[in-house]
């Protein structure tokens, strides 16, 4: 059982159950609470957004096969938006998804962002006690119901981890 992690796209063929997954989950727990099908969500943001320069994709594979994911796409000149952050339904609880976080955050710092900003919806409790568990900044209320919020914005100051991968950059070019 091997576990690596692949950089690649959301049209990738390997990513499809990631897509398929998010789409169903998406569903079953909004249904058309947004006014609009699930897959609407899926669909909204077109690929290139999740490119380098100022995006990525990425896929954790087990054997060959994506059993977590997550992306980021440019917010603003400093800030990625973290998407589509999503572990297997039968491997949940085993950290994978704060796996791809830890992936993603200095990735997000390699590419040149100091802040990581995103939302997720009021009936994920999971995902939000995974930005909380993982130095998110809950831009919301906490003590109050989520569903009066319907959406759940976090983010998180990646400026130090930029600071140090500068740093070890600079050292890695000069040693080798």
């Amino acid at each position: 059982m091997t576990d690596i992690f692949l950089y690649t796209t959301p049209v990738d063929p390997r990513a499809q159950p990631l897509v398929e997954a998010l789409t169903y989950e998406y569903e079953t727990r909004y249904g058309t609470y947004w006014g609009e099908p699930a897959s609407t969500e899926m669909t909204r943001y077109p690929a290139e957004l999740f490119a380098p320069p100022h995006g990525a994709f990425l896929l954790l594979l087990r054997d060959g096969v994506a059993i977590a994911g997550g992306a980021f796409k440019r917010y603003d000149e400093q800030t990625a938006e973290l998407k589509r952050v999503w572990t297997h339904v039968d491997l949940r609880r085993q950290g994978l998804a704060r796996k791809v976080l830890d992936e993603l955050e200095p990735q997000a710092a390699r590419q040149g962002y100091t802040k990581l900003y995103l939302t997720t919806g009021f009936r994920q409790p999971e995902a939000a006690n995974l930005y909380l568990n993982s130095g998110y900044t809950a831009l919301f209320d906490t003590t109050v119901d989520p569903e009066t919020y319907r959406t759940l914005p976090f983010e998180k100051d990646i400026s130090a981890l930029a600071l140090r991968l500068q740093a070890e950059d600079a050292v890695n070019r000069k040693v080798g």
